[in-house]
């Protein structure tokens, strides 16, 4: 399936279409053995083309592989004028691929972007920050995370899946790209992945007022010798 927060990413380059922008939305996965019920979603969302890089071992690579494969699949791809992606991934939440895409690239990046309009050459953006939003301008090219409050993405109608079933992606080896098994090296290793528990137990501590409650919070506290 397809990673929600990509979905996301898809949902607003359509909205850039929809203000009336004249766009090409690509489309971009790197992998192996796709499901291409699954990778036609976007295109059945409104996207114009599927890129893919497929290629045994592309299944197993890390978050620094992913970038490096990507990269040079945008290079090959073609001139751009943004790159969009999820703010993070949806099963380990790291958001490296597009932090490590704009490094690589030398691109500006601006994260967790909750709205965009194109304006020339330059884009406005909104970014979401804990108490509100910051609104910044990026010059176009540049790497934007979109984050979930854009909204949800829209839900694809009969004639897009129509439309999509008769796509064909368009398929690159690493070969196509100048990339070997040899680059498929990771560079992360996972040691553990797992939910953390917590033992923790909570006591409520209540009174007749205030003052009552203080005075036995301080006896409770004395009987386990915190004070």
């Amino acid at each position: 399936m397809v990673n929600g927060f990509d979905l996301n990413a898809v949902e607003a380059g359509l909205q850039l279409r929809d203000a009336g922008a004249d766009v090409e939305i690509t489309v971009l996965s790197v992998g192996s053995d796709f499901i291409m019920d699954a990778m036609k979603k976007p295109l059945a969302m409104g996207a114009d083309r599927l890129v893919l890089v497929d290629d045994s071992g592309l299944d197993r690579i890390d978050s620094a592989v992913t970038v490096k494969v990507l990269a040079a699949a945008i290079e090959k791809d073609g001139p751009f004028d943004l790159i969009l992606g999820g703010r993070q991934a949806s099963d380990w939440d790291q958001a490296h691929v597009m932090l490590g895409l704009a490094e690589i690239l030398g691109l500006p990046l601006v994260s967790v972007v909750q709205k965009l309009e194109l304006d020339g050459d330059s884009v406005a953006l909104q970014r979401v920050i804990p108490d509100g939003y910051q609104v910044i301008t990026a010059p176009v090219p540049s790497v934007l995370t979109i984050t979930n409050e854009l909204g949800e993405p829209r839900y694809p109608n009969l004639r897009g899946i129509m439309q999509a079933s008769r796509k064909k992606p368009e398929i690159f080896s690493l070969a196509d790209l100048g990339l070997s098994s040899d680059d498929l090296a990771p560079k992360l290793e996972l040691k553990k992945l797992y939910v953390p528990e917590s033992n923790r137990q909570v006591e409520l501590i209540e009174g007749e007022d205030e003052a009552d409650s203080g005075k036995k919070l301080a006896l409770r506290l004395r009987e386990e010798k915190l004070i």
